[in-house]
């Protein structure tokens, strides 16, 4: 018996704190940082928004003049008679033409589509970047949630394998008392049950590893190398008035619908720029070009003002503007919808957190009973006033209560990098994770304003 809770000892202070590792473990932070920098959805995702950057220029071009050139070339031959009396005199002569024409047109007014479009964009963008925060933190809070999972996991199957070899060494102790005389036989099948449900958790310990292994290698593309869990939860503010005011201001998925209520609200002056007037200043200048049996040759420039009013067109601009009207409407109580869930998400993290720390206390408080409860037990199956079976529930308890703990410790680091994701913080940025964050200004600063070129950034082409 004093070899059993010996080994028991030596698995509770190995793995209490989420099991002792090697030197060379793997953090979580680093496996934070190959999920920002290597995951395809992300990656991905920033593609997305780098495209939608693009309609900022796309509305900028309104407020630029537009510019072409045509030439048109022909050849040709005619045929004319002419009749004198009874003769007849033809007569065939060949054509050339070359009409050169280059024109400038510029919008001096739209509607007001021009300057509510340039606004729609700039609210896609900003929505786009919201969008892109919400998927880094989906993408980081599932990687850090399989990181623990394996770490849970591992630790787990280390304490279902020193149960079972405590077990094995129990029964061997029991069939040795039992060949003495001291124990009965019921006292051996006892231990031998106990052993053989031992072994059958150890078992689905294992599988339970190698599932959270295959989800840890779809998220970060490789197998996990002895991941260390972190020495404690990630930090959050310690007040739940200031959680919820950080959730309303902050949380990604709020921004993104303000900026999309935003963009539908710039589409409704769009709708209504259909039946406003435009005017158009447009330059020609042309030179035609017509050789014949005599050449001539004309060349003109004008510049005309047009103005274009739209009376009736069937109704259609009409309903596109009531269209519009709804969907502003559509996305204001979806902003709406998206703070009370910005809300909820932050309080459930604040009472899992909250929930999971007390949790851990109680158990760390059980464990400590536990070992005092077997260590007692044990010195009265000495002395035959506890039997096999008394030793064997007290063990398992003890067992019970180490496996509860961990999976306590995993449930409360989880809880708080939920908690950071409603808060807006489960980025590479709020974990100050050692990479190079992408930086979504850049691409839109370099396109905003760009007149010419199709090119991209050459580490964007694949």
């Amino acid at each position: 018996m004093k070899k059993s809770f010996w080994m028991a000892g030596v698995a509770m202070a190995g793995l209490v704190a989420l099991g002792a590792q090697p030197a060379a473990a793997e953090t979580l932070e680093e496996v934070l940082a190959i999920a920002y920098a290597t995951n395809p959805t992300l990656l991905a995702r920033r593609a997305q928004l780098r495209a939608t950057d693009e309609e900022v220029p796309q509305a900028l071009s309104k407020w630029r003049p537009t510019v072409t050139f045509t030439d048109e070339y022909g050849r040709g031959k005619y045929e004319s008679n002419s009749y004198t009396g009874s003769s007849a005199q033809g007569r065939e002569q060949g054509r050339t033409s070359d009409d050169k024409t280059l024109t400038v047109t510029q919008y001096l007014y739209r509607g007001g589509k021009t300057v509510a479009g340039t606004r729609q964009a700039e609210a896609n963008v900003l929505a786009g970047r919201a969008d892109l925060q919400s998927k880094e933190q989906t993408i980081l809070l599932n990687a850090a949630t399989a990181f623990l999972d394996v770490v849970r996991d591992e630790s787990v199957l280390k304490l279902n394998i020193n149960n079972e070899q405590v077990l094995r060494r129990q029964l061997e102790a029991a069939q040795e008392r039992f060949r003495v005389g001291e124990i009965t036989r019921t006292d051996v099948s006892q231990a031998e049950a106990r052993l053989s449900g031992a072994v059958a958790e150890r078992a689905a310990a294992e599988g339970a590893v190698q599932n959270s292994r295959a989800k840890f290698i779809t998220l970060i593309g490789r197998s996990p190398e002895s991941p260390q869990a972190p020495k404690a939860p990630a930090a959050v503010p310690a007040s739940f008035d200031e959680i919820k005011a950080t959730a309303l201001a902050k949380n990604p998925l709020v921004i993104y619908s303000d900026w999309t209520a935003q963009s539908a609200k710039e589409g409704i002056d769009l709708a209504r720029g259909d039946l406003l007037p435009s005017v158009t200043l447009n330059g020609e200048l042309s030179r035609k070009l017509s050789t014949s049996s005599q050449g001539s040759e004309l060349e003109t420039a004008e510049a005309t003002v047009k103005l274009s009013v739209p009376l009736y067109e069937g109704g259609q601009y009409y309903s596109a503007l009531r269209e519009s009207k709804h969907t502003y409407g559509r996305r204001k109580i979806e902003a709406d919808q998206a703070r009370r869930d910005a809300l909820e998400s932050a309080t459930k993290g604040w009472e899992d957190l909250q929930s999971t720390r007390a949790r851990i206390s109680s158990i760390e408080a059980q464990i400590r009973a536990s070992e005092l409860a077997l260590a007692g037990v044990e010195e009265e199956a000495k002395v035959g006033s506890r039997t096999v079976l008394d030793v064997l529930d007290a063990e398992q308890e003890l067992f019970l209560a180490r496996v509860n703990l961990v999976k306590a410790q995993r449930d409360q680091m989880v809880s708080a990098f939920t908690l950071k994701s409603a808060l807006g913080e489960m980025t590479a940025t709020g974990l100050a994770l050692n990479v190079e964050t992408y930086d979504p200004r850049k691409n839109f600063d370099d396109v905003r304003y760009q007149w010419i070129g199709s090119g991209i950034n050459e580490k964007y082409e694949d």
